[in-house]
């Protein structure tokens, strides 16, 4: 795992603001967020923790992603597959 995302992962998991190249991590009142490139590809509200890709399948959204407990997201054959289950990226919860 790169730097970046492990700083970024901790302050995400921590409720802590970041900035730092293209990852971002925003806290408000009722949920945390996870940027990459100005794209919302996490949140952590209450109600559980939020993923999507944004619409980008690219090896950075991947790691970033990756860095999250319990996200396992692999691509297989231009698929990618989300702790062993073929996912299109649009925003799941994670149990």
């Amino acid at each position: 795992m790169r730097r970046i995302t492990d700083e970024s992962i901790n302050a995400f998991l921590s409720n802590q603001n970041f900035n730092k190249s293209n990852t971002r991590v925003i806290v408000s009142k009722n949920k945390t967020e996870l940027l990459l490139f100005g794209n919302l590809i996490a949140v952590q509200r209450p109600t559980g923790l939020y993923i999507n890709n944004a619409g980008w399948r690219t090896n950075t959204t991947k790691e970033r992603l990756n860095g999250l407990p319990n996200v396992r997201i692999q691509q297989i054959t231009g698929k990618w597959w989300l702790n062993g289950v073929e996912w299109d990226g649009k925003l799941i919860k994670i149990k």
